[in-house]
């Protein structure tokens, strides 16, 4: 079940980027976004090792700039989705209990808001159901299908699906 939710999200990604670049979007998660569900997944895959990781372990296997990474890490930590330990030993880490808990919806929406769920495809503010943009019904479906995936999707499925070497979270 693991391997098939970080399958599931990888295919429906896929499949939506596919749509999306097709209708000439470039991203569906800002970088800030991207790099934040990496690092959380990273964390939480040495966490369940038993280890604990610093800002520059996180950068150099996310492939974020070290001073990035610690900002994405501060606010992932404010928000109670990682934690972090001062002083000699210290480093970031999530109890395994936080990590299933925590869903990638709580990331996306902290990074980017609620915008990839309820913006419109084409970015106009006035897009709704009165009045529809092109593609406003095909990506209502896109937005509703990865809304539900990413809300019963947990950082422990994908952390775990990493370290039984199902998924990476980098192409080295």
């Amino acid at each position: 079940m693991l391997a098939a939710s970080a399958k599931a999200i990888s295919e429906f990604i896929h499949n939506s980027t596919f749509i999306i670049h097709h209708s000439s979007f470039n991203a569906l998660f800002s970088k800030s976004c991207e790099y934040a569900i990496r690092a959380a997944v990273f964390v939480a895959t040495r966490s369940l090792k038993g280890e604990r990781c610093s800002i520059d372990d996180v950068a150099t296997e996310t492939g974020a700039p070290a001073a990035f990474t610690g900002k994405i890490l501060q606010k992932l930590s404010r928000r109670h989705i990682i934690s972090s330990v001062k002083g000699p030993g210290g480093g970031f880490l999530i109890s395994k209990s936080d990590m299933k808990r925590t869903k990638v919806a709580d990331i996306v929406n902290l990074m980017d808001g609620d915008s990839v769920f309820a913006g419109c495809a084409l970015g106009l503010s006035a897009c709704n159901e009165k009045n529809p943009c092109p593609l406003h019904d095909q990506f209502k479906n896109i937005r509703s299908g990865l809304k539900q995936l990413l809300e019963k999707t947990s950082l422990y499925d994908l952390a775990a699906d990493v370290n039984k070497g199902d998924s990476v979270l980098r192409i080295h």
